[in-house]
């Protein structure tokens, strides 16, 4: 640390550090319009300037180190001003150079009220301009169904270009020209090819590049703001949900250094139009071979009636991906008292929560464990039959943040994949985990020299029939190279074993157990036995993603938000709300809690998902021992105490490896991400015209070149 004095006020500051940060550390507001946290310095905007004692001219603060700068001549310490008539007169003309060519299109930008041009030029600006010249104009430029230019606008900060190039790893942004002919274009005027593409609106200080679907819609105080959490993923990204009357408008990303920094993917910003299409919004119940409306009463004397004589064992309920903590553990109560033991989360029949015994899995050994920040202490990953790219886009941004910062090894066993950072591909599949797990492979040394190796396995990898033998091969090699390591001294615990999930409910589920009870099947057995005719009445609790069309004999009950593939099939379907409408607990893939917020009202008739079993629990004479969300998650926390620490992270574990998996050969079948479509993956996309029209133009087959 060094001592340095800012406006006359001395402060101890680390000498690594920009004068603009040195000045924020002693309260000084410096104005900034290129300049950002998360990317490299560029220095072209000219706003921070400040003055540096002995120094003629004045400073960028942003494109200078405090170690850059010397007392003046007589002083001990180096002083920085940043109210001085020097520094005034400066941002008024850098202010005034960046209007002479701005379009006077306030009244009817989308970026009004929320520009930093308007806020800037108000607080640092001119009363007038001396440049009667006419303003240049700018040909719009075609940045694909999301982003929306208005080029004349651009002053050229540059944080788009930065923004793709190296957070995004897509070099589909750059400038061409010079001086006032300097344009901000896509190469050949393409649409941008990244998941990450809405950030570059975020990041935009004037109104050059706005959101094309939220174009000329609200005004931003016209609209409540509300703080909740994405389920589009299982990475659990922190959001503000913006809403007029009952309409979702609008989805932008909240800071949370730990998770999503200030990012968030296309899907979560973009998906809010499919909050209002295709909606259940009444229940409905099959009559002579098609889904009439009816009313809660009518729906639940149909499902009363169905379920009368009918003993535990033929009873079976499954999960679907974007169901809530709560809503899954008041259908667990109600299956428990109905004595049913069938009971899955895994609709993709997923080989994790129990050991090789049928027992119940320690926590650790499905979860994130080196959690999403952690990745930035890794010394060397290996990923096994996982895309991170499709299935967790913000996820793979921290991965390639780590890349960037060099020393950071990559391997990925499984179908190859453009993941935004070069790895080495060690082979599609069995041959590549016997030879790692053997240490055989070169690949195999590197981890075990690490300092903090990784490892990723993928739904890729459990979600198929042999998927027990391939997590007990993951689980070999992770113990071979060590990747569990307690505290030692002055360093701290590492747990390289990682679980990446695809579904925002999974963790969750897994906490609470909604398995398998003794004797209970799992998703595989219970369609089996709904084929057959041994399962007879089966809930659906927004399972959308598995095939139900051979489950014909069964009498089905989808309680769902949309009307998608689960409802299609159902013999009574119960509205219930999506996760914009409902306050509901969500565990992220790393093991945090988290709880989403209501940000409107559900539509019509649809109700909470737990207060549609509680309701149902009444009419069956099995009611459920709470009449309030306050009095179920007191039960819940009841059995799973740890459901209670919001937004904390699982302690280190020890954790048995061994117990992984079960014996078994592997396919030679190569393994293989389970997202085909990163836009359509879930009911809320599959609804969302505004995903329709990316997944059209930029699905493409998965696999791509390694290096």
């Amino acid at each position: 640390m060094v001592k340095i004095t800012v406006d006359g006020k001395e402060i101890d500051v680390d000498p690594t550090i920009t004068l603009l940060q040195a000045c924020e550390e002693a309260g000084a507001e410096i104005p900034r319009f290129c300049y950002h946290e998360r990317l490299s310095i560029a220095g072209n905007c000219r706003m921070c300037l400040i003055e540096v004692e002995g120094v003629p001219k004045p400073q960028a603060s942003c494109a200078m180190s405090v170690r850059d700068v010397r007392p003046a001549k007589g002083k001990e310490l180096p002083a920085l001003f940043t109210t001085t008539p020097m520094v005034k007169k400066a941002r008024e003309g850098v202010m005034e150079f960046l209007l002479a060519n701005h379009p006077l299109d306030c009244p009817i930008c989308d970026q009004g009220g929320e520009c930093d041009l308007q806020d800037q030029s108000m607080g640092y600006g001119h009363a007038g301009s001396r440049f009667p010249e006419m303003k240049r104009a700018v040909e719009e430029k075609y940045m694909g169904p999301l982003v929306k230019t208005v080029m004349t606008r651009c002053i050229h900060c540059t944080r788009c270009i930065r923004f793709m190039t190296e957070v995004a790893g897509v070099a589909d942004l750059g400038a061409t020209g010079r001086g006032e002919d300097m344009e901000i274009t896509t190469y050949l005027e393409q649409a941008i090819d990244s998941e990450l593409s809405g950030n570059i609106v975020d990041l935009c200080p004037v109104g050059a590049l706005t959101s094309k679907p939220f174009a000329f819609m609200a005004r931003p105080w016209e609209m409540r703001k509300t703080e909740t959490i994405d389920v589009m993923d299982a990475v659990g990204s922190n959001i503000r949900v913006d809403a007029r009357g009952r309409e979702v408008l609008r989805i932008l990303p909240r800071l949370n250094e730990d998770v999503n920094e200030e990012w968030i993917s296309d899907k979560t910003r973009h998906i809010w139009d499919g909050l209002a299409h295709q909606r259940l919004d009444r229940p409905y119940v099959r009559v002579n071979g098609r889904l009439v409306p009816a009313t809660w009463d009518e729906a639940f004397a149909a499902i009363k009636s169905k379920l009368a004589g009918q003993p535990g064992t033929k009873i079976a309920a499954l999960a679907g991906d974007l169901a809530g903590v709560e809503g899954l553990f008041a259908a667990q109560m109600l299956l428990e008292s109905l004595g049913s033991p069938h009971l899955d989360c895994r609709q993709d029949g997923a080989k994790l929560g129990v050991t090789s015994g049928n027992g119940r899995a320690p926590r650790a050994t499905y979860l994130f464990n080196t959690g999403i920040a952690g990745i930035e202490r890794a010394g060397a990953l290996l990923i096994i039959g996982s895309n991170p790219r499709a299935e967790a886009a913000i996820l793979n941004a921290r991965i390639r943040k780590r890349w960037l910062q060099g020393a950071f090894p990559i391997a990925l066993a499984g179908e190859a994949a453009d993941l935004t950072y070069q790895y080495q591909h060690v082979g599609p599949g069995k041959d590549a985990l016997a030879a790692l797990a053997s240490g055989k492979h070169p690949f195999a040394e590197v981890l075990k020299t690490a300092k903090h190796p990784m490892l990723i396995l993928g739904q890729g990898a459990l979600a198929r029939p042999d998927g027990g033998a391939i997590l007990k091969a993951a689980a070999e090699i992770a113990q071979a190279t060590g990747m569990i390591k307690p505290a030692a001294g002055e360093a701290a615990a590492w747990n390289g074993w990682n679980i990446l999930h695809t579904a925002a409910s999974r963790a969750g589920a897994l906490d609470i157990g909604f398995l398998p009870g003794k004797g209970g099947l799992d998703t595989a057995g219970i369609l089996s036995g709904a084929e057959k005719g041994d399962i007879g009445v089966l809930f659906l609790l927004g399972t959308d993603e598995i095939e139900l069309a051979k489950s014909a004999r069964a009498f089905k009950i989808y309680v769902g938000s949309h009307g998608d593939r689960g409802a299609h099939v159902a013999d009574v379907v119960l509205p219930a709300a999506a996760f914009t409408e409902e306050s509901a607990t969500f565990v992220n893939t790393e093991g945090r809690v988290q709880v989403t917020r209501r940000a409107v009202f559900p539509p019509g008739e649809a109700k909470e998902t737990w207060a549609i079993f509680r309701a149902l629990s009444a009419v069956l004479a099995k009611t459920l021992p709470f009449d309030s969300l306050e009095a179920l998650r007191a039960k819940l926390y009841e059995r799973v105490p740890h459901l209670a620490r919001i937004d904390a992270l699982p302690e280190f574990a020890p954790l048995d490896l061994g117990a992984l998996g079960t014996s078994g050969a592997i396919s030679d079948a190569p393994l293989r991400s389970p997202i085909r479509d990163f836009y359509l993956t879930n009911p809320i996309a599959r609804s969302s015209a505004i995903m329709a029209e990316c997944s059209a133009m930029f699905s493409r087959p998965m696999a791509a070149a390694a290096e």
